[in-house]
């Protein structure tokens, strides 16, 4: 079953201008399912993971509604059916 991942518009463009894309996870976790966007979407990855392939410090991800950052990070289950919000933070002055 498939996952759907929700963009926010300023990450759209990445995908072609899609900000609600289904994807299958291969696997169970956060990392397999950015894995398996990242190889669709290889510019929308590099804006979710840095050169290490861990989280960016300024991008939020939520599973279900849940902060991955308090759940387990790129080890974080991603059931069948869930939704996955990305979301840059947004700064300025």
């Amino acid at each position: 079953m498939a996952v759907r991942v929700v963009l926010p518009g300023v990450l759209a463009d990445l995908t072609g201008g899609s900000r609600h894309l289904e994807v299958d996870p291969g696997g169970g976790t956060l990392g397999d399912l950015l894995d398996a966007l990242a190889a669709v979407h290889p510019r929308l990855d590099r804006r979710i993971r840095d050169e290490a392939g861990a989280l960016r410090r300024f991008v939020n991800v939520y599973v279900d509604g849940d902060d991955v950052r308090h759940a387990g990070g790129l080890g974080t289950v991603v059931p069948d059916g869930a939704v996955v919000q990305v979301l840059p933070s947004v700064a300025g002055g």
